[in-house]
């Protein structure tokens, strides 16, 4: 398990972030910065606070300063100290030195680039030698091809139609940089641009050596982490990475582990960092999400509730506290949400997935399509809006739409198991058990410790076409052991086994499934069913007590088993009444 590196105090945090904020915004890098700010807040209150004006920032940046380099340039040595004993400070000093070379082309293209108007931003920079201004004008010029790709998906394969409409920008941007990077001339910004260039080219092993450079030399663009984590598919990948200690590799490692659904581990991780950074609204909502992924919902929506109290106009995550009052059919809640979300943002991706799951609430599966579809529209790669689409199209018994929506979902990310699952649950609707097998494996390999995938599993392996028994009872067994909290592997294990003539071991998991109904006060028809077959197996074990008791729980419910419980009763009646008239046996007769 990782640990926060460096050991720094929230001041040195403070100066890290300030600087990092001023770099990432000058270079476009909008989502980096603000990031970065989030943090920025989230750092515990400086002393000074209480009872200092507007410079009280400052003047403890320059006290820390002087207290660990002794320094008297303040500016040059806050780069210097706040570093993390390796090249990122380097490059923050020369990241700050290179702010008083900004020229008039320069503050042009920024105002192009933040009106969007990429091409004229690259136009304008053409030419221009320093560092910043090679980054913004190769970023503008990539950002305009993701421009173009996107409208040529629409013209040619529709709003959600397929397409295989490529960013024309990337061969000579490949070009350019590989120039660059093989000199070791290309900075921190720089290679993080080029990896992203060689993950859209499918480059991936040295999209990942190229970001581990980026993040290595500048390690507050949370940008390049995203891009990085994109790459880590599995945990093998993750131990390759040659990452040097930093506190930004902690954010980076809890992210991948929610991502790769180690849950248990991510969550250790956002403990650690919570001390460092108490007001964080962005661990509250990782921790919030990671306890929704391990389905600790009560505890997931109270620190979602936590988190809109603390930022009330905040969507990002929104979705995934829109799927917890989905789950727990919170009708007044997630109205509210969803009548909060469109005040706040109509056209946000979140807002549509949130009204999309209102609906669904609702039963009105189509117009909970029309919202994913808006969605979609909004962001083509909005994971959340293709699997929770795929699920309405199942409620809709459109199984061709539920499939490819799936897919898609599986093509953006291929670890997000409520797809793999999605898909198996289609197929076996279908009665293609083993078509169903392979997503279904899919899922468990990604959350091994489900016990619905597990579930899933064994219900597809008991099919007829199957009819595999021994893989069933196998997979039931993991579901039991990963904490069924349904129920469902223990009576489906009471069955298979009574199915199979094996009564023992059915009397062991009835008996079981008994306890945990009666714990949760659920006598439906498992809990008749079990009653039922404890009695005749006790009566026929000889337990006729044992029996008996059963067979009065039995009699308080009605239907079929009522009379079962009766006859049952009459047998064991006769059974005892026969006994209690024997005559007692004489053992001396067959003394030798």
């Amino acid at each position: 398990m990782a640990t926060v590196g460096g050991g720094w105090s929230a001041a040195a945090h403070r100066v890290e972030l300030r600087h990092a904020i001023r770099h990432l915004r000058d270079r476009g890098l909008y989502t980096a910065a603000k990031w970065a700010a989030e943090q920025l807040v989230g750092l515990p209150e400086e002393k000074s606070s209480s009872n200092a004006g507007p410079s009280s920032a400052a003047a403890a940046s320059s006290e820390f300063e002087k207290s660990k380099l002794k320094r008297p340039s303040r500016q040059k040595d806050s780069a210097t100290q706040v570093g993390t004993g390796y090249a990122g400070s380097r490059y923050m000093q020369e990241a700050d030195d290179e702010e008083e070379e900004d020229d008039d082309l320069l503050l042009l293209a920024k105002a192009f680039f933040d009106m969007r108007e990429y091409r004229r931003a690259a136009h304008a920079l053409q030419g221009s030698t320093c560092k910043k201004a090679f980054f913004l004008r190769c970023y503008a010029t990539y950002l305009a091809g993701e421009k173009r790709k996107e409208e040529e998906i629409i013209e040619l394969a529709g709003p959600l139609g397929r397409s295989d409409a490529v960013n024309p920008e990337l061969a000579g941007l490949e070009q350019e940089l590989f120039a660059l990077y093989s000199k070791g001339a290309l900075d921190a910004f720089g290679s993080y641009l080029y990896g992203v260039v060689l993950h859209e080219q499918q480059r991936k092993a040295d999209a990942r050596t190229v970001l581990c450079v980026s993040v290595n030399a500048y390690p507050w663009n949370w940008s390049a982490w995203l891009e990085l984590q994109a790459l880590c598919t599995d945990h093998d990948i993750l131990t390759t990475l040659n990452l040097k200690n930093h506190w930004m590799r902690t954010f980076f490692l809890a992210s991948v582990y929610l991502d790769l659904q180690q849950n248990s581990d991510a969550l250790t991780l956002y403990r650690t960092l919570h001390p460092l950074f108490p007001r964080s609204d962005h661990i509250l909502a990782q921790t919030a999400t990671t306890h929704y992924n391990l389905r600790d919902f009560d505890e997931a929506e109270g620190l979602f509730e936590e988190l809109l109290r603390s930022d009330p106009y905040r969507l990002e995550g929104m979705d995934t506290y829109s799927n917890i009052l989905y789950v727990k059919e919170c009708f007044a809640a997630l109205s509210h949400l969803a009548h909060k979300s469109v005040l706040t943002d109509k056209y946000r991706p979140e807002t549509c997935c949130i009204i999309g799951n209102y609906y669904s609430l609702k039963a009105q599966h189509e117009k909970a399509v029309l919202y994913f579809k808006r969605a979609l529209r909004l962001n083509r790669r909005y994971l959340s809006a293709w699997t929770l689409m795929g699920h309405e199209y199942v409620e809709m018994k459109n199984t061709p739409a539920a499939i490819d929506a799936y897919r898609r979902a599986v093509d953006i990310n291929p670890r997000d198991y409520r797809a793999w699952y999605g898909l198996g649950q289609t197929y076996e609707i279908l009665a293609m058990p083993y078509y169903a097998l392979y997503y279904y494996r899919h899922a468990t390999q990604l959350r091994p410790h489900d016990a619905r995938m597990w579930c899933a599993m064994g219900q597809c392996y008991e099919t007829e076409q199957l009819n595999m028994h021994d893989a069933a009872i196998r997979c039931y067994r993991r579901a039991v052991s990963n904490s069924d909290r349904e129920g469902i592997a223990l009576h489906k294990l009471a069955k298979l086994h009574e199915s199979l003539g094996q009564a023992d071991q059915a009397a062991y998991y009835y008996r079981k499934n008994l306890e945990r109904m009666e714990a949760d006060q659920n006598e439906g028809q498992e809990f008749v069913d079990a009653l039922l077959f404890l009695a005749n197996y006790c009566k026929n074990q000889g337990s006729l007590e044992e029996a008996e008791k059963f067979c009065d729980q039995l009699l308080d419910h009605g239907g079929p088993a009522k009379e079962d419980a009766k006859a049952l009763l009459r047998e064991i009646w006769s059974v005892q009444q026969h006994t209690a008239s024997l005559p007692p046996l004489d053992l001396e007769l067959y003394s030798p």
